[in-house]
């Protein structure tokens, strides 16, 4: 049917070139005959002799009768040595566009002939692009069972530490036992995502597919025990990142004491590339918006790392600053223009709303306040340290109408039981070290994102109606989620957090007032920190007791 299609195709473009080439000689034709608006069409061409032909025989001497003097005579030569050298140079034209043709006709031809022997040669050799298939077929199960070998399935393999063991996850029909507890910190569950409730119900319906077939492990016999999703206890499930996916499933046998155990294994196949693509960064000016009530001393530390970081290096980003109230106003103004002055730097807007305190509202009102073209917006906190990399990881990952980016920050606990005391606490950009002691991925946290002002407006905004702390980034959040743009979720290790005291105001409501207090206990200090503060009488009491052994021991 193919060739067919192909041949009927190379019959079209054939009769198409003959119609060119004709087109072609008409329009050669019609060219070099005499058009009704030249001058010199309808007169007589001059002859020897002084005859002149001008639609039929005249009279010796001149045309129409007339005589024709030598002027006369030099000027119809000077006209035809003209309209000649025209046509020659019409014709040098068509001459060359005729060939240009002729070997783009050749081209062609050539390629067509290049087509039909491609479909003569399958034609003659039965099935050739069959073969083909299969080979890229077999090359692909090759590597597959390559997969299988490589991974750690039939035999261990030797490892340098405990922290190299890739650990199991054990899962039943309505549970999944974790270790990597993830956003939930749940160490168990149901799945939530439906990704991985289709993956683990795959892999049970495939397993009692594979224990009622016909053929068992060799035996011929048909199993007398059909199996059925009651008839499994547990599973076990592990994923090597550059292998596959190992699943060991253990059903009830038909006595009391036997269990049957299917393993199965879903390899991973090669890489495969998808897009690559240049992006320029040069033209994609941030616009920073803040919200902030009071809190003038922690502003100007925020200054102080947007000066350094964004005019100074960056140069392409616009500050947005939404104050709510008057108290602490001017000090805010003047930070400010102390900046503009020093640097002369005036990509900075200042807002100031006489209302009640809401992140959500400050932060709507600053992403409408922009007027000109379409904008990557960043949304912060003024408790916030960035880097220059983030902000190009903030343009790399946010893509009008297509992708927005949520960020997660590295959360700063308190300096002062890091470090001991006050006192030892180094400057801030010394306290910025990603370790388990000094912070955590703040992994429940939706408040800085990056996202072009086209795709905020379309979504709807924040909920401008929650008031105080909290809740209004966990709806934008969720909004776009049930969108059709493309959430990336990531750590960045350009973004910190620092460490401030909170306060959960009594006039929260209870929900929000629970999210205040389990945030405030999370950013205080890690697990091991916190158990040395709650037992640190027991510490102390032991070293006194050590103390008072030391002496007798010497004595």
């Amino acid at each position: 049917m193919l060739r067919r299609g192909l041949l009927f195709w190379l019959s079209r473009v054939g009769v198409l070139l003959v119609v060119v080439c004709c087109c072609l000689s008409l329009l050669y034709v019609i060219s070099c005959s005499p058009h009704a608006d030249d001058p010199m069409a309808g007169q007589p061409l001059p002859r020897p002799g002084g005859m002149a032909i001008a639609g039929g025989p005249s009279r010796p001497g001149g045309i129409g009768g007339a005589p024709i003097g030598p002027a006369g005579r030099e000027g119809f030569q000077a006209l035809l040595q003209e309209r000649e050298e025209q046509h020659r140079q019409h014709i040098a034209s068509l001459k060359k566009q005729i060939a240009q043709l002729k070997e783009a006709l050749q081209e062609r031809s050539e390629q067509l002939k290049g087509i039909q022997n491609s479909l003569e040669k399958p034609a003659g050799r039965g099935t050739g692009g069959d073969v083909a298939d299969e080979r890229s077929h077999s090359d692909l199960q090759e590597f597959l069972r390559s997969q299988l070998s490589r991974a750690e399935v039939h035999s261990g393999v030797r490892l340098p530490s405990e922290y190299a063991v890739v650990p199991f996850e054990s899962f039943t029909l309505q549970r999944v036992y974790q270790l990597e507890m993830g956003l939930t910190r749940h160490p168990e569950e149901k799945p939530v995502r439906k990704d991985r409730r289709d993956e683990l119900g795959e892999v049970v319906e495939s397993a009692l597919q594979s224990l009622n077939a016909p053929n068992q492990g060799g035996d011929r016999m048909k199993a007398s025990k059909v199996y059925t999703p009651s008839d499994f206890i547990e599973g076990i499930a592990r994923t090597e990142k550059d292998k596959g996916t190992l699943y060991e499933l253990t059903f009830r046998g038909k006595q009391k004491l036997e269990f049957r155990r299917l393993v199965l294994f879903r390899p991973f196949g090669p890489l495969v590339k998808v897009k690559s693509e240049l992006v320029e960064t040069a033209n994609m000016p941030i616009n920073i918006v803040l919200p902030l009530s009071q809190r003038a001393d922690k502003f100007k530390q925020f200054m102080h790392n947007f000066r350094e970081v964004c005019v100074k290096q960056d140069g392409r980003v616009h500050l947005t600053v939404v104050y709510f109230g008057r108290d602490q106003m001017n000090e805010v103004k003047g930070t400010l223009e102390n900046t503009s002055r020093e640097l002369n730097f005036r990509n900075f807007t200042l807002i100031q709303l006489n209302e009640e305190f809401s992140r959500g509202r400050g932060l709507d009102v600053g992403a409408r306040a922009w007027k000109g073209s379409n904008v990557l917006l960043f949304f912060c906190d003024v408790d916030i340290f960035f880097t220059a990399d983030f902000l190009n990881t903030c343009r790399l990952n946010a893509q009008p109408g297509k992708k927005v980016f949520y960020p997660v920050l590295f959360s700063q606990y308190n300096p002062a039981v890091i470090y001991g005391s006050h006192d030892h606490i180094p400057p801030v950009e010394q306290q910025l070290i990603i370790k388990k002691d000094t912070g955590f991925w703040r992994d429940f946290g939706f408040g800085m994102t990056c996202q072009y002002r086209s795709d905020f407006i379309n979504i709807g905004g924040f909920d401008v109606d929650i008031k105080g702390w909290g809740g209004e980034d966990v709806h934008l959040y969720r909004k776009y989620l049930h969108s059709n743009l493309l959430v990336v979720r990531a750590p960045s290790r350009g973004l910190f957090h620092l460490w401030h005291e909170k306060r959960c105001a009594d006039e929260l409501p209870p929900d929000q007032y629970k999210m205040c207090m389990q945030s405030k206990a999370m950013n205080e200090a890690s697990h091991g920190q916190l158990g040395m503060l709650l037992f640190r009488h027991e510490i102390e009491a032991h070293l006194r007791k050590q103390k008072q052994r030391s002496p007798a021991k010497k004595a």
